[in-house]
């Protein structure tokens, strides 16, 4: 794996257990987050995150691969 593959990945794994402590949070204390999105206000909730880590896993997954 070349070096920007590799601090790619790096990055991707922080961002990983950064979403997992998040979505642990919120589950626990049943918080959902409302946040401005252009025009539009959404609710973030621990299910955000979850989808964020699987993103995120399927990048580092792909960045591994040889080739």
């Amino acid at each position: 794996m070349d070096e920007s593959k590799r601090l790619a990945v790096q990055f991707l794994e922080k961002e990983i257990k950064t979403y997992i402590a998040l979505a642990l949070y919120l589950s626990k204390e049943g918080i959902k987050e409302h946040v401005q999105l252009g025009d539009k206000e959404v609710v973030i909730g621990p299910t955000y995150y979850k989808e964020r880590m699987r993103e995120a896993r399927k990048l580092v997954n792909e960045l591994r691969k040889p080739g």
